[in-house]
């Protein structure tokens, strides 16, 4: 297999480009499954959302206008919203409103496929330069619209079924062979793939064979205005009475969707372990997020889990909330835990350490880019819940190595700004509008006047 040598958003950002290449005016962004105006944390909005949010927001304050295209969920929503100057969400009818889980919308690409191409067809010819997907759901969709409009795919996995197939959490199911076919279907046939590191580049072309040419490391990034080491008019202390944590407590904090690819009964497991061997630490878990995914089938899985173990009354559950509440909460933790069978990148841990607060997490994928281990957090091998303990009992001992790692936490992420990330994804546009062969790109992009 060729080695892989992408090349890093930070090193893109100063390149002089490709060629004559302009910047796309206009990218069609489709996220079919999940929209940009869902809140994090709950069904299937994460960290996707974020990136898709993001990402979109300063590609329009840079100049490319974004039409974000995903299903519609409620027949309250209008057909289309404005997300930020520039950035349009539109929502498409395909199936019905409510009731679909992610494992049915396959049945519904052709609706979807249909809704985006009378999008376009309302337009004048060459509206859109360039399609970006994100999830193979949407992949299918843009690979038939880039062949309808002739114009590049950009497409962006964020996870792979193959990789959590090997990295499968005990009792979860693995992902359909659907979705395996889907997904080999549009590396092949996307124009260029964004890989969040070089982990998911190397998986990328083992797995599924990608040309390595086309294969783009972008890190995502993380909003360093909202996540700051400096706190809100809130501070710690009236963050941690608001929420029902005691001023004592060593808190360990879990961010994210409540199903088992995201591990949180390991945190109670490790919560329960602590309990056992260090009666004298005034330890806490706090868990923020919904059930998503397989977690549907048991909503109360975690809180039966806590009560079995006797923990119950030591771990504080919160439902997802707003970004600067989020960074509150991160602020006020001693330690955020990541214990994923599987992450693309993990901005949990990016955002947590924005905060200035730790992370231990699981030496897993994209987290050994997240977490730089032992400078900004602690990376642990496997899911063994005492191992977790141990080193959560090391950090509550050692005072001044946690201050350590929150001086490293604040650091390394000050280097995932988003605007590094717009920087990457923008010449990863202009080299598949540079090397796409199905259009006259010149006359394209006058064709705007």
């Amino acid at each position: 297999m060729a080695s892989v040598h992408p090349l890093r958003s930070s090193d893109r950002a100063v390149t002089s480009g490709h060629g004559d290449t302009p910047n796309p005016r206009r990218v069609a962004m489709l996220s079919a499954h999940t929209s940009p105006l869902d809140q994090p944390g709950t069904g299937d909005a994460g960290g996707m959302n974020v990136y898709v949010v993001e990402t979109a927001r300063r590609l329009a304050e840079a100049g490319t206008e974004v039409e974000i295209f995903t299903r519609g969920t409620s027949s309250a929503l209008p057909s289309t919203v404005e997300l930020a100057p520039g950035v349009l969400v539109r929502h498409i009818t395909a199936g019905p409103f409510e009731g679909l889980v992610k494992q049915d919308l396959p049945g519904q690409l052709c609706a979807m496929t249909s809704g985006v191409m009378r999008v376009e067809a309302s337009r004048p010819e060459g509206w859109y330069d360039l399609i970006h997907s994100h999830y193979w759901l949407s992949g299918q969709v843009g690979w038939l619209a880039s062949e309808r409009w002739r114009i590049p795919l950009v497409h962006s996995m964020h996870t792979m079924a193959k990789v959590k197939n090997l990295e499968l959490a005990e009792g979860d199911a693995p992902e359909p062979n659907i979705r395996i076919i889907g997904e080999q279907q549009v590396v092949d046939a996307a124009s260029r793939l964004t890989a969040n590191t070089d982990d998911e580049a190397r998986q990328l072309i083992e797995l599924y064979g990608a040309d390595p040419a086309r294969v783009d490391v972008v890190h995502p990034g993380v909003d360093l205005d909202v996540f700051s080491p400096h706190p809100t008019a809130r501070d710690r202390g009236s963050v941690r009475v608001e929420a029902g944590i005691g001023h004592e407590e060593f808190v360990l904090l879990f961010v994210g969707r409540i199903q088992p690819l995201k591990a949180p009964d390991l945190l109670i497991r490790a919560l329960a372990s602590l309990r056992t061997d260090r009666p004298d630490l005034p330890v806490r878990a706090v868990v923020c997020g919904g059930p998503s995914g397989s977690g549907l089938d048991r909503p109360t899985a975690l809180e039966d889990l806590a009560r079995d173990l006797g923990v119950l009354d030591k771990v504080t559950f919160l439902t997802p909330t707003s970004r600067e509440h989020l960074a509150d909460l991160f602020r006020a933790a001693d330690l955020t835990v990541v214990p994923s069978y599987s992450e693309s990148f993990g901005l949990v841990a990016v955002e947590s350490q924005a905060c200035g607060t730790p992370v231990v997490a699981a030496n897993v994928g994209g987290l050994r880019t997240a977490v730089a281990d032992q400078v900004s957090g602690v990376l642990v091998e496997g899911h063994n819940p005492d191992d977790y303990a141990r080193v959560m009992a090391r950090l509550a001992d050692d005072r001044i190595r946690l201050r350590e790692l929150s001086h490293g936490a604040v650091a390394h992420a000050s280097t995932f700004g988003w605007e590094h990330t717009t920087a990457g994804l923008l010449d990863t546009y202009r080299a598949a509008r540079e090397h796409f062969t199905g259009i006259d790109l010149a006359a394209t992009y006058g064709s705007h006047d």
